[in-house]
């Protein structure tokens, strides 16, 4: 049977059909769907973690109960998880518990701070890594992972790019491997046991383990030549494949599918074959440098950036070639990003703005807060990082700079890794605000479940974390709710807490727009602008809500606001701001 899948979806599939019994992720793109297509397959425990350290220990965990185990993140979850990842590299897997764990990168910074190339992760953890290049590959090399993992006892990472995990082509699905021994407690203490007597004979293996995988993969066959013309050989892997036989098609091709550890002898053994060899890969010149190291004259990335990801185009250019005739692009109104139409973040950020905050910021839909108009986001480094900078800047700062210190933070990421932040805010005596954006979903990555929503990624209710006790928990004293979209609340909470000598945190209450789940989110009336009370202020448009529009005389500054019904949703922010009291409820 052959269906039509993405990359994320494959890997889910692959994960079915391997006999994974555990499945556990926290949601970030490009990897996002995976999880979320592994909940279709109720044979497998799937679940969304705080963080990506607890998912690869949850993932661990089972795995050494016997338990095939898959974990997911985007690239930049990997540095949360690498502390475990590190170590499990040494005690390798469970008996029958092979575990898996899926980085998917983010080339040219879709959606991401940074652009990291994991292989490197690979090879710093020592840890074997496969790179599909299209979704059959996905699932194939899914289950080859599993089967790696299990025959050289070692964790195995198994690397995307966001146009493998988006991008669909043809997959030929397999039935559920229902021969795998049933899980059990197996005790083998100097394995699992890292004190140090014991991780020194484990390091020993993991060297050995890497020399015996890059033997064998000379031999294995997701290493494979193909010999074309011997004037020109390519070294590649994963979506790079696919550009380098669009663009290059006459040229000899060493395609590797286990880019971590590099079967040198394979690679020399193709260097010899051709009169000119070159790398083409995404990113960092991972496999080029460890080519040159062995001695083998390369080209890489001399003609090829080792910023962005590749393209057909930008491989054509590389190579000299002609380019293809450029198609004219579509003339298409600019669309920023910009938070949804009643969006409750809109309110905070516009209050920090009219404050003059320094706003110290976080990963999620908020961080929108930085563009126009509203401008009122001042640093983003990663998750949780928004509170711990707030920490170390008032650490420095004279009295009344202090004030204008404000660390802003959704409920996932503050229960990602921010908590600690502010344990260490109030056990130090930080004298900053915190605010905690809480809109009871992840929402900027699709809207998943976390501790604090009350629901599990199967759907089924269960505990949420109350946000105000656990801050009164760490020693926060002031902690006070407010609502987001009453501007005068708002500025008023913000501006009475900024004041405060110690730390102190701000909740808001309102949900995000988007949620589905019903009793959640109640739409209020649509507003609309009463044309004759408009004096065309534009004091509305300061907040950047989608829903106003602008209409005017072309050249000219005049005109008048109007409203989308289509897009309203009634928050009211909007209104508050017309001092003309033109905006009202539509009729």
């Amino acid at each position: 049977m052959k269906e039509i899948l993405s990359g994320n979806e494959a890997i889910a599939r692959g994960a079915y059909e391997a006999g994974v019994r555990v499945a556990c992720a926290y949601p970030g793109t490009p990897s996002t769907e995976i999880l979320e297509n592994i909940i279709r397959y109720r044979e497998i425990n799937s679940s969304w973690a705080p963080n990506e350290k607890v998912a690869l220990e949850v993932g661990i965990g089972s795995s050494f109960a016997g338990a095939r185990s898959i974990v997911t993140m985007k690239h930049v979850g990997v540095n949360v998880a690498a502390d475990p990842l590190f170590t499990l590299s040494y005690t390798g897997v469970g008996v029958n518990g092979g575990l898996v764990l899926v980085t998917a990168d983010d080339p040219e910074l879709h959606s991401s701070q940074n652009e990291q190339d994991n292989r490197n992760y690979a090879k710093f953890a020592k840890v074997p890594m496969l790179e599909p290049s299209d979704s059959q590959e996905c699932l194939a090399f899914t289950k080859l992972a599993f089967e790696i993992s299990e025959k050289y006892d070692t964790p195995v990472m198994l690397r995307t790019t966001t146009r493998i995990s988006h991008s669909k082509s043809v997959v030929e699905l397999g039935q559920r491997q229902g021969d795998l021994p049933e899980p059990k407690l197996v005790r083998n203490a100097p394995k699992y046991v890292m004190l140090p007597g014991n991780a020194r004979g484990r390091h020993y293996v993991v060297e050995d383990r890497m020399v015996k995988l890059g033997q064998d993969g000379c031999s294995m066959p997701i290493n494979r030549t193909e010999m074309r013309s011997t004037s020109m050989g390519i070294i590649t892997a994963g979506v790079s494949y696919q550009y380098v036989r669009e663009v290059l098609p006459e040229a000899s091709v060493l395609k590797l599918g286990m880019v971590h550890p590099l079967p040198m002898e394979l690679i020399r053994e193709f260097a010899s074959k051709v009169d000119k060899l070159y790398v083409v890969e995404e990113l960092d010149p991972f496999i080029e440098e460890q080519v040159k190291a062995a001695g083998i004259a390369v080209t890489g990335k001399e003609i090829l950036s080792i910023c962005g990801e590749l393209t057909p185009g930008r491989i054509r250019r590389g190579f000299g070639l002609p380019e293809q005739e450029p198609v004219a692009p579509e003339k298409l109104p600019g669309r920023p990003p910009n938070m949804c139409p009643g969006c409750p973040h809109r309110g905070v950020f516009y209050s920090l703005n009219k404050l003059k905050a320094y706003v110290t910021g976080d990963i999620g839909c908020y961080t929108l807060g930085f563009m126009p108009p509203l401008s009122a986001m001042d640093t983003c480094i990663c998750m949780g990082a928004s509170i711990g900078m707030a920490t170390g800047a008032v650490k420095v700062l004279p009295p009344e700079e202090q004030k204008k210190v404000v660390a802003v933070i959704g409920d996932s990421t503050f229960l990602h890794t921010g908590v600690n932040g502010l344990m260490d805010m109030v056990y130090n005596k930080g004298a900053a605000t915190v605010i905690i954006l809480d809109n009871r979903i992840t929402a900027m990555t699709g809207r998943q479940d976390n501790p604090a929503s009350g629901h599990t990624l199967m759907d089924d209710p269960t505990n949420a974390v109350d946000l105000h006790m656990l801050c009164k928990a760490i020693g926060v004293k002031h902690v006070r709710g407010v609502n987001p979209h009453d501007l005068d609340e708002c500025q008023k909470a913000i501006a009475e807490e900024m004041e405060r000598p110690e730390t102190s945190v701000i909740i808001t209450n309102q949900p995000c727009v988007l949620i589905k789940r019903e009793g959640v989110f109640v739409k209020g009336g649509t507003l609309a602008v009463e044309p004759d009370s408009c004096s065309g202020c534009r004091a509305c448009l300061k907040i950047g809500c989608p829903a106003i529009e602008w209409v005017g005389t072309p050249g000219e500054k005049k005109g008048k606001a109007h409203i989308d019904p289509l897009l309203c949703n009634g928050c009211e922010v909007c209104r508050q701001l017309c001092k003309f009291n033109a905006i009202q409820e539509a009729k």
